[in-house]
């Protein structure tokens, strides 16, 4: 049983499904997750696209629905019995089905650890309790949880090798109406509904500053997979006929662009490992952002700059995330070269810290998988 809620953790478990299949032919995949699992055989219960909630107050409206799921998930493993339960990232939903299953006898392996060494650091007596081992994709992580009495194993992050453009650079400049001789922008506002809703108006007052200030500047946004287009479009309407946005061919856009303005998450590591210089932003309600703040225990957001160790990439975080700082902090790259090519330097840096190949990692990754229920089977 594999339990993905978001875009990144859909990609991550369906890896792994990939590299537990090389070595049981046979196997059968239930429970939740998005195109990319569903696509490798998985029966999903649960699609990512219907939970991928942000926030106490959103999270409060979709109830409703994130209780049909934890109880469609939980009815499905006691009635299928699985060899082994994998969460896949997803903490605020995959913590608590993990103490309901694991009080049930189930066997709890926890792929990509909730970032407790950031954050809420009193979860991991939870996780001490109710998870079995927990596999880390970050190198810092196994000697943290180590620390705290928990079983945790490094196995190399799941991305390195495979973030690469499908297309080259004239492919898909042609493929999708660009000038290849002018520079391109990515905008990434996240994958979850209400991420979206807060980043995007800020990302199309951005383009507005800047196709003022650049003209030939050109921009596009690759879609996530839990987005659709016709949530994005009507927050991007005052500069719809500036902006392409792409389906699946993120990384070609991302790794083809000059610059990308990414909001924190998952995709600031991707847009990393594929070398492009990054604006990490973000933006959360007036709500989520009293309310977790205090919580917070380091001075930097985006993922690239916790493995760099230094805050590589600008990071313009709620107050700080408006149409205009965003475009001033773009243009300050846009127009000193030596400065995209500084952070382009530093990217390489953070990619030799994660490891080998992502393959590699999915492969480790799945046979710890298979000796913990071997182990205990």
């Amino acid at each position: 049983m594999i339990v993905a809620g978001e875009a990144s953790g859909d990609r991550h478990a369906a890896r792994l499904v990939d590299a537990l299949r090389e070595r049981v032919a046979d196997l059968e995949v239930f429970g939740s997750g998005g195109d990319e699992l569903a696509a490798r055989g998985a029966d999903v219960l649960v699609h990512a696209r219907d939970v991928a909630i942000m926030g106490v107050p959103e999270v409060i409206r979709g109830f409703g629905r994130l209780w049909k799921a934890f109880q469609t998930l939980r009815k499905a493993a006691t009635e299928r019995r699985p060899s082994v339960v994998v969460l896949v990232d997803w903490p605020e939903f995959n913590l608590r089905l993990a103490r309901k299953l694991k009080r049930e006898g189930h066997r709890i392996v926890y792929y990509v650890s909730p970032q407790v060494w950031a954050w809420r650091e009193y979860r991991v007596n939870q996780i001490r309790r109710d998870v079995d081992r927990m596999l880390v994709i970050f190198p810092f992580e196994e000697e943290f949880y180590r620390k705290h009495g928990v079983d945790a194993v490094f196995v190399g992050h799941p991305l390195v090798g495979d973030v690469a453009p499908a297309a080259t650079r004239e492919e898909f400049f042609r493929a999708h109406g660009l000038k290849p001789g002018q520079e391109l922008v990515a905008l990434l506002p996240g994958s979850r509904r209400k991420e979206i809703s807060l980043i995007l108006p800020v990302l199309s007052g951005v383009v507005e500053i800047l196709k003022r200030s650049r003209p030939g500047l050109q921009f596009v946004l690759p879609l996530a997979s839990t987005a659709s287009r016709e949530h994005v479009e009507p927050l991007m309407e005052a500069v719809a006929g500036d902006v392409r946005i792409v389906e699946r061919d993120t990384y070609s856009a991302v790794g083809h662009a000059d610059l990308a303005i990414v909001a924190s998450g998952t995709a600031t590591l991707e847009t990393a490992l594929l070398g492009t210089p990054q604006i990490v932003v973000y933006k959360v309600s007036a709500v989520n952002y009293r309310i977790f703040m205090p919580l917070i225990k380091v001075d930097t957001f985006g993922m690239v700059n916790l493995i760099a160790g230094m805050r590589i990439a600008p990071e313009l975080f709620q107050d700080d995330c408006t149409p205009e700082r965003v475009a001033a902090e773009a243009l300050s790259f846009l127009e000193a070269p030596e400065r995209l090519s500084a952070m382009r330097a530093e990217l390489g840096r953070v990619r030799g810290l994660l490891g080998e190949s992502g393959s590699d990692a999915s492969g480790r990754a799945a046979e710890e998988v298979l000796r913990f229920t071997d182990r205990l089977g």
